[in-house]
């Protein structure tokens, strides 16, 4: 019998890319990093954006210290599925050890992120009706619904860098605007700390500490959060909480210099 998908002509594609998913996850327990990387490429062409081959290739470049490559698998997969914790913990540590090898502008060193066209969204966060016995009911996810998160995903992201836009010409007001649509559309981490820096530069310390622990609910050591809590903290002279929150970020890098000058000054308040 023809397997369901013939009809739209994918069939060999996304068996061959299965298959050699499959193959890149046995080079990456045997350690032969390269062959895994050389395989989730191939399956990737054959299936773009599937989440699987680039998580395996994003612990392939990590293993292989290709820190911004795995950073860019990694931040893709959030673009096609951003409830992957295994993606979200993955940006984390390429964030850090990029950090601590090319310093503050380590992002300017970064090769592109590709852009996840929206019906790549959508493919995977549907499951598929069509295969019998999928293993999630279809009833779990009604077939509008995931364009619309994703569309709104996307208008979010659109919405979160024209506030960054703002933020670099001195525009926090407006951008603070821009960053409260975005959350409107998408709670996320990052748009949650950057409105917390425009509160800060706008004197609304409170507002800026309530952004940072919503930030915090979604990742709880986000060190950004934690910073510029601490910082509101202080101007509003919470000295103790200011303090608990430098200790915690310490924990995760204990060498963060800014943090270690602020517990400085609060040492002395």
């Amino acid at each position: 019998a023809a397997s369901p998908l013939s009809r739209t002509g994918d069939a060999a594609a996304e068996e061959r890319s299965l298959l050699l998913s499959n193959r890149a996850a046995c080079h990456l327990k045997e350690g032969a990093c390269s062959l895994c990387v050389s395989d989730c490429t191939s399956a990737l062409e054959l299936v773009p954006f599937a989440i699987k081959p680039l998580l395996r290739r994003a612990a392939a470049y990590e293993a292989l210290e290709k820190y911004p490559l795995a950073y860019v698998d990694y931040k893709t997969v959030l673009q096609v599925d951003c409830s992957v914790q295994a993606a979200h913990d993955g940006v984390n540590r390429m964030t850090k050890a990029l950090l601590e090898k090319d310093g503050v502008n380590w992002r300017q060193k970064l090769p592109p992120i590709p852009t996840v066209p929206v019906s790549a969204q959508t493919r995977w966060s549907i499951p598929s009706a069509r295969a019998p016995g999928a293993s999630a009911p279809p009833a779990t996810a009604p077939q509008g619904e995931p364009d619309q998160t994703a569309a709104g995903m996307e208008r979010a992201r659109t919405l979160k860098e024209e506030g960054n836009e703002l933020v670099k010409k001195g525009n926090h007001k407006k951008a603070v605007e821009k960053y409260s649509e975005s959350l409107k559309l998408h709670q996320e981490c990052a748009t949650y700390t950057n409105r917390a820096l425009c509160y800060l530069t706008l004197k609304q310390y409170k507002e800026a500490a309530q952004d940072c622990t919503e930030a915090l609910k979604l990742d709880p050591k986000n060190v950004k959060a934690l910073y510029r809590r601490a910082q509101a903290f202080k101007e509003l002279k919470d000295y103790k909480s200011s303090i608990a929150d430098i200790k915690s970020l310490l924990k995760t890098e204990p060498k963060n210099t800014a943090a270690l000058k602020l517990l400085q000054e609060l040492n002395r308040a």
